[in-house]
């Protein structure tokens, strides 16, 4: 890219700004009564939507549903207040429920316990040592794939209580779970399918009639109710879990010693590596809804944080939920403060109506982690990939799938990056050698930092209005998010923007959602983005990948002689 791309440097002095809160740089510009009223709305919701989920995700990672509930509290509370993200939601995740599952199975709950403890620090070292800005750095084809594999496996999970199937206990690992279904199929309790049936019904209803109503939670207590007034014999939290506390426990350290944490380590990583990369990935997706900047390493410190906080209460692991964080956004959150409140909520619902959790029936809950695995997996996402994406992408994304289901999270990710990174080398084999002066990974700035000073000497000879950059190198996921930033860091946004692309010898799918965002960017602005110089195979899977045609706010034009004299014409 051009220098002005280049960020400032951060000396030693202002290290402390890169780690201030999003929640105090926000508060500090100003915080009235209109936002709070914006923000409690929005965590009003958040904290319906949150409530069932938490306890659904707990019983499916092997845990009890008031661990689900502690998780969404205590950590909930502390990534928004301790995060670098405007909009972030945190709590119990999909993401976690196999590795949860697992550690519970291989070291009791109480290395669970240790684990999460161990990757709140890892976590926290990982952002002071400023680890955030290359976390990110997972290309599409690895994060669909390793997404889209963990849906199947929750989904697999609810199929016992889904069916209402008497097995005392079913088997970790996806294939080993099949035979036992099939054996026990023909004892299915019609009541169970019933009440899944109807909480489906409800759910798929009110997202096409009533989309901002809060599905999972009516469905949860119409399901509740008829359960109770008709006396159906199926499983509740209550029949199987006892009734949930009503309050928080105490903080408590876990038992460890040496060999103890030696044991649950690989796990904590594990965690840490979960935690982080769904946190950055969620605040990504955040950003690019509402067009705002997240802060990468204040981020890992808060999700640290906040995981070490609620192992210390006997929580489950958490990270930023990409879900109810867009629910945050589209229900009108303007600050932090709607996290924090979320918490507060959850916290309430759990206090006031803790006695009545024991009548939610467990199909109801299992209903509701097939429409989260279903939401999750984003299947029209996996298919365009598949058919569209170059073929590395795709071997890579099947790749990740297929190791996510039948082998583990970890060993499928390392395989995804290393895939993906040798077809980059491959492709640079075969791409000619091109200049390249600016380095891939951009540094790491602080909020106070005012954008783009004293890079504004060379905008001098352009027409008013008209900003221009200049690709250098293949835009491949390495780089992808540097397009990001780049209407984000102008004083002022241009009316007409052009990127110059001559020197881009390859994209890859991931560089193309980056084209796709800074578009979509330049829409929310009114900004008109004129493309120049793309080079044939740029062009093609461009096209391949539905990014290639003309649109209202995207243009593209031979060279860049035509495109700053056609900023001269009204757009």
């Amino acid at each position: 890219m051009s220098r002005a791309m280049e960020q400032p440097r951060i000396g030693s002095q202002a290290y402390w700004r890169l780690y201030v809160p999003k929640l105090v740089i926000l508060l500090s510009r100003g915080y009235g009564i209109g936002d709070l009223r914006h923000d409690a709305v929005a965590s009003l919701t958040v904290a319906i939507v949150a409530l069932p989920l938490a306890m659904a995700l707990a019983i499916a990672s092997g845990a009890t549903p008031d661990k689900g509930l502690i998780t969404a509290v205590v950590a909930g509370f502390l990534i928004s207040a301790l995060g670098g993200s405007r909009f972030q939601i945190g709590g119990p995740t999909g993401a976690f429920v196999v590795v949860v599952f697992d550690t519970i199975a291989r070291h009791g709950y109480d290395g669970l316990v240790l684990a999460t403890l161990l990757a709140g620090l890892i976590l926290i070292v990982a952002g002071l040592a400023r680890f955030g800005t290359w976390i990110k750095y997972i290309p599409d084809p690895v994060v669909t794939g390793f997404t889209a594999g963990i849906a199947v496996i929750i989904a697999s999970s609810q199929i016992k209580d889904l069916l209402g199937l008497p097995v005392a206990h079913v088997p970790a690992y996806f294939l080993d779970k099949w035979p036992v279904f099939a054996a026990h199929w023909r004892e299915a309790s019609a009541a169970s399918i019933g009440i899944a049936a109807l909480a489906f019904a409800i759910i798929l209803s009110l997202r096409r009639l009533a989309p901002r109503a809060p599905g999972y939670l009516i469905a949860v207590v119409v399901t509740s109710a008829v359960v109770a007034f008709a006396a159906l014999p199926i499983a509740t939290i209550g029949s199987q879990f006892g009734e949930l506390p009503s309050r928080l426990p105490a903080p408590a350290w876990p038992h460890f010693s040496v060999m103890r944490i030696r044991e649950v380590l690989p796990s904590a990583f594990t965690i840490a590596f979960l935690a982080g990369v769904e946190s950055l990935l969620s605040a990504m997706v955040a950003d690019g809804m509402a067009g705002t900047r997240h802060r990468s390493n204040v981020e890992l410190v808060g999700q640290g944080v906040a995981n070490f906080a609620s192992a210390l209460v006997g929580g489950l692991p958490a990270t930023g939920a990409i879900a109810r964080t867009a629910t945050n956004i589209r229900s009108g959150a303007r600050t932090p403060v709607a996290g924090v409140l979320h918490a507060v909520f959850v916290l309430l619902f759990m206090l006031v109506f803790a006695r009545w959790a024991g009548y939610i029936p467990l199909a109801c809950l299992a209903a509701i982690l097939l429409m989260v695995a279903w939401t999750m997996s984003e299947p029209h996402k996996f298919a365009h990939m598949l058919r569209r994406a170059p073929g590395a992408d795709r071997l890579v994304l099947v790749t990740t799938f297929v190791l996510t289901v039948l082998v583990d999270l970890t060993f499928a990710i390392e395989v995804g990056v290393v895939l993906a990174a040798i077809a980059f080398m491959h492709r640079m084999a075969e791409a000619v050698a091109l200049r390249n002066d600016t380095p891939l990974i951009e540094q790491d700035v602080d909020d106070f930092t005012r954008p783009n000073e004293g890079n504004d000497t060379q905008r001098a000879a352009l027409p008013p209005g008209v900003e221009v950059y200049q690709l250098r190198g293949p835009l491949f996921f390495g780089a992808a998010t540097r397009l990001d930033d780049m209407l984000a860091t102008m004083r002022v946004q241009p009316r007409v923007f052009i990127l110059r692309m001559g020197e881009v010898p390859f994209i890859d799918a991931t560089g193309v959602r980056a084209i796709h965002d800074l578009a979509a960017g330049c829409e929310r602005h009114r900004t008109r983005l004129i493309l120049t110089e793309v080079q044939a195979q740029v062009r093609e899977v461009l096209t391949e990948l539905g990014e290639g045609q003309e649109r209202a706010a995207l243009t593209f034009m031979a060279d860049y002689a035509e495109a700053v004299a056609g900023t001269r014409l009204p757009a």
